[in-house]
C-alpha cells in the first residue's frame, strides 16, 4: 500500500508505504535506500492494563507492576521512534545540502560565459600545438648537428 500527499514543497509530493506492517520511507536517490519505521499498536488489552483492580491490596499490586510494564514498553517504543525522527531529521538535513550543492553545480554551468570558455580552449589548443612543434624541432637539432660533422 502506498501513500501520496501533497506538499507545499518544491519537491511537490511525500509518499511512503506500508510493509509487513512498517511504514517505509524512501530517504535517498536509489531504490532500496528506505528506513522502515515500525509503529507498534498500544492499547490496553497489547500492554495488559485493560482490567485492572485495586480493590486489594494483592490487587493492586498487580495493577502497578502491569502499569510499570506498560510504561517501560511505551518507553521503549518512543525512544526508538525518537531515534528514528533523528535519523530522518539528519537525512532531510543532508539531502537539502546536496540540494543546494546540486543546485550551484548547475547555475555555475548554466552561468559559464560561453565566448570567454571557448576563447580559453583554443588558447590551451594552441599552446598545447606550439609545444608539440618546439619538442619535434628540438628533436630535429641533434641530428642536423650530426650531419654537419660528417
Amino acid at each position: 500500500m502506498t501513500f501520496t500527499f501533497d506538499s507545499s514543497t518544491k519537491a511537490g509530493k511525500a509518499e511512503f508505504s506500508v510493509i509487513n506492517n512498517a511504514l517505509a520511507f524512501q530517504i535517498g536517490p536509489n531504490t532500496n535506500q528506505n528506513v522502515m519505521i515500525d509503529v507498534a499498536e498500544l492499547n490496553t488489552v497489547r500492554l495488559g492494563i485493560e482490567e485492572g483492580s485495586v480493590t486489594t491490596q494483592s490487587e493492586a499490586n498487580k495493577a502497578i507492576f502491569a502499569l510499570d510494564q506498560a510504561i517501560q514498553t511505551v518507553s521503549s517504543i518512543r525512544s526508538k521512534l525518537g531515534a528514528t525522527q533523528n535519523r530522518m531529521e539528519h537525512t532531510i538535513n543532508n539531502l537539502q545540502v546536496t540540494h543546494e550543492n546540486l543546485t550551484a553545480s548547475e547555475s555555475r554551468i548554466r552561468d559559464a560565459d560561453m565566448a570567454l570558455e571557448m576563447t580559453e580552449f583554443t588558447r590551451n589548443n594552441i599552446l598545447n600545438q606550439s609545444a608539440t612543434a618546439m619538442l619535434a624541432q628540438a628533436n630535429q637539432l641533434p641530428q642536423g648537428v650530426l650531419q654537419l660533422l660528417q
